[in-house]
């Protein structure tokens, strides 16, 4: 593995090498640079984001603090060879960084949001939980006032000052994915807390939503009038925003079934994917017309499509340009932040205060009103820990501040200050109020305690087609099925008053529910597993595999080098001892492990066994091939064996195997499994050749002639 990386570096500093030589001053050049920034965000946004990951914070920090890193005021103003300037260099006045790689960003902006609007439980905003609703509100009006106050204490102005009403916003926003990996693992994910958290993180979604409109109205207002503040305009205004906002809303909701039913007349699920992107796109556009910001229209969109039948197939295919956009958007917010700024003493006490501030406001806004629906203290403090990290949409209010000209570099270093801080404090806070012993609500038998149930799979694959098919059929029964951190597999089911929550760990789906719930629980994994293993009994009884070696012309699969040195003459037995298909496999491995290739016999003859039990790997005309992925070895291994008057193999033809050759390959870096098993099926479908390793002499002769 290190060998491989030294190489890797060495490639990519050859490849930078004449790039960055050469600069033509040309209109390719300024296209030559894009190119080559977004290669340098998206390596450094992603080891961001693992090593943030590996450290057990979001990646999203990691995406940030490196934009930061290799920022114009970083490393990004050093001089390179081809850029003088630096390779990230500020370009205009409003932002640190070119128009184009912006654009990008606000591209990725857009998707964030549309995604956003897709995974909003729509059904819970509007029905479910009152408490979620009265603590979601109540978070929202603390931490407005309170992120406001801070500007008019700090910064000066009047409340109404659009600067300050842009920290009330920025304030607001709950990123709830760090709160449901930790309600997760402490089992608390569908405890009275850990649902009222999420219902109240919804409604802040949405209303987050609708002050940024309102918000942006007035600022528009404040901006035509010469910085006079005229009340009657600025109420006219900010009432058009929030009437458009609600308009269109409620337009796209009306019609989003008849929406759905026009997309998915382009017939295939990528097409029309691409399509409600396309709608998105258009509806940003509008709101940006209109002097509203091109999030609200994004998340309008998805918003509109979230209820219906293809929601979860647009994420779906939507989730790889996300996995693209959303890293650079983050590193280039990262890049924004002025080093100097944050060294300021003013920044960093203001910072500080803001955050502090942000912190109390979560904690007392959702967890006073907790208090009064039907939680103790212990139940409130939990809440408020649980609403008080900050995240993505509050770093894009900063992004729109900034080109709006309401945030300078100071006001947006503050605003990052606060998100980074509320997100690191965050998982202490709420793990600390978890340690409480005894039930967070005043009732103990509406504390409906969860019960975590595991199922355990024989493999990750089997474990994330049960999964899928759960959560395919669930939704199709009306149940909203929400990722709340892909990267944890972590998700949560609902419908009206029922939920609970999955994750997905490796071979093992854990499952936490309140005991009414269970049942339907169990069901549903019941008819997952019922519903695959119909499917894959049709695939035995109305599938004949041996159709495929028949349709063949004669092609040959050839071996690489690497697959060709996975088989040594000492690892070839000219006389098998072995009767059985179960003594040739084992004679195979322990001759491999004699030589080195395997560290575990016993586990590669288990996971060797399991595959032959899914599907006999007995080919035709006396070859079979047994394989497996395993964790018992860690490089490709083979082995070959002759039996001259054959076993029984339960072959396709029904004859005895005569040639067996044994593959492992690590399960977790297979390499070339597929080629290898595919060159040597296709040389031995040569009776000649058959004939010729049958009456070899010599262990090299077998290997030559197998053509490894």
């Amino acid at each position: 593995m290190k060998k491989s990386r030294i190489l890797l570096v060495l490639f990519l500093a050859l490849v930078a090498i004449p790039v960055f030589a050469s600069s033509d001053g040309d209109l390719g050049e300024g296209q030559t640079t894009l190119v080559i920034q977004i290669g340098i965000i998206l390596f450094a946004a992603k080891l961001g984001g693992m090593l943030a990951q590996k450290i057990g914070i979001p990646t999203v920090l990691g995406e940030l603090l490196s934009g930061i890193l290799i920022g114009p005021y970083a490393l990004g103003a050093l001089a390179l060879p081809g850029f003088p300037d630096g390779l990230f260099v500020k370009t205009i006045a409003e932002i640190p960084v070119s128009p184009e790689l912006y654009g990008i960003a606000t591209i990725a902006s857009i998707i964030l949001l549309f995604v956003s609007g897709l995974e909003t439980d729509l059904g819970l905003f509007l029905k479910y939980s009152v408490a979620g609703s009265i603590v979601g509100l109540g978070g929202v009006l603390f931490s407005f006032a309170g992120g406001d106050l801070v500007g008019v204490l700090f910064l000066g102005g009047s409340f109404m000052e659009p600067r300050n009403l842009f920290l009330g916003i920025l304030s607001t926003a709950t990123s709830v994915g760090i709160t449901a990996r930790i309600l997760s693992d402490r089992k608390k994910m569908d405890s009275p807390e850990g649902v009222t958290i999420l219902a109240a993180a919804v409604l802040d979604d949405v209303l987050g939503i609708v002050v940024l409109a309102v918000v942006l109205g007035i600022a528009s207002a404040a901006g035509t009038s010469g910085g006079d503040v005229q009340w009657g305009r600025i109420g006219i205004i900010a009432a058009r925003a929030f009437g458009i906002w609600l308009g269109i809303t409620a337009l796209g909701l009306i019609l989003s079934k008849r929406i759905a039913a026009v997309l998915k007349q382009f017939k295939h699920a990528s097409a029309f994917s691409i399509m409600a992107l396309g709608l998105a796109f258009l509806l940003s556009g509008f709101f940006e017309r209109e002097g509203l910001a091109m999030i609200i229209g994004a998340y309008i969109t998805g918003l509109s499509l979230s209820k219906t039948d293809i929601s979860h197939i647009i994420i779906e295919k939507v989730h790889v340009l996300y996995e693209f956009f959303v890293p650079v958007f983050f590193a280039v917010m990262g890049m924004m932040v002025d080093l100097r700024q944050l060294a300021s003493l003013e920044v960093i006490v203001i910072g500080l205060v803001f955050t502090v501030i942000s912190i109390l406001a979560k904690v007392l806004g959702c967890g006073l009103p907790a208090l009064f629906t039907g939680f103790n203290l212990k139940g409130a403090l939990r809440i408020g820990a649980g609403m008080v990290p900050r995240g993505e949409v509050a770093l894009i209010v900063a992004g729109i501040g900034v080109t709006n000209g309401l945030l300078d570099g100071g006001l947006f270093g503050i605003a990052i200050m606060m998100t980074l801080l509320t997100t690191l404090v965050a998982p202490f806070g709420l793990s600390a109020t978890l340690r409480i012993p005894g039930a967070g609500t005043r009732d103990p038998e509406a504390s409906g305690e969860s019960k975590a149930v595991d199922f355990d799979f024989p493999s990750e694959d089997v474990a994330l087609l049960v999964t899928d098919t759960m959560a395919h059929e669930l939704q199709a029964e009306g149940y909203y099925v929400r990722t709340m951190d892909i990267e944890e597999g972590i998700a949560q089911v609902r419908r009206d008053e029922l939920a609970f929550s999955m994750r997905l760990d490796g071979a093992r789906l854990s499952v936490q529910a309140p005991e009414k719930t269970l049942a339907i629980v169990r069901t549903s994994v019941f008819e997952a597993v019922a519903t695959l293993n119909q499917n894959f009994a049709r695939l035995k009884s109305d599938f004949d595999p041996a159709s495929i070696q028949r349709n063949d012309s004669g092609e040959v699969g050839p071996l690489g080098r690497s697959e060709a040195k996975a088989v040594c003459p000492s690892c070839v037995a000219l006389e098998l001892k072995a009767d059985t298909k179960e003594g040739a496999i084992r004679e195979l491995l322990e001759l491999m492990a004699g030589n080195g290739l395997i560290d575990d016999t016993e586990r590669a003859f288990a996971d060797i066994l399991e595959r032959e039990r899914s599907m006999s790997t007995g080919m035709q005309h006396g070859v079979a091939l047994p394989h497996a992925k395993t964790d018992a070895v860690s490089a490709m291994a083979a082995s070959i064996g002759i039996k001259r008057d054959g076993l029984e193999f339960d072959s396709l033809d029904g004859q005895p195997a005569r040639i067996i050759v044994l593959l492992t390959t690590p399960k977790k870096n297979p390499g070339a499994h597929i080629q290898f098993l595919a060159g040597v099926g296709a040389a031995l479908k040569d009776e000649r050749r058959r004939g010729q390793i049958l009456e070899a002499t010599s262990a090299e002769d077998v290997i030559r002639l197998m053509g490894v």
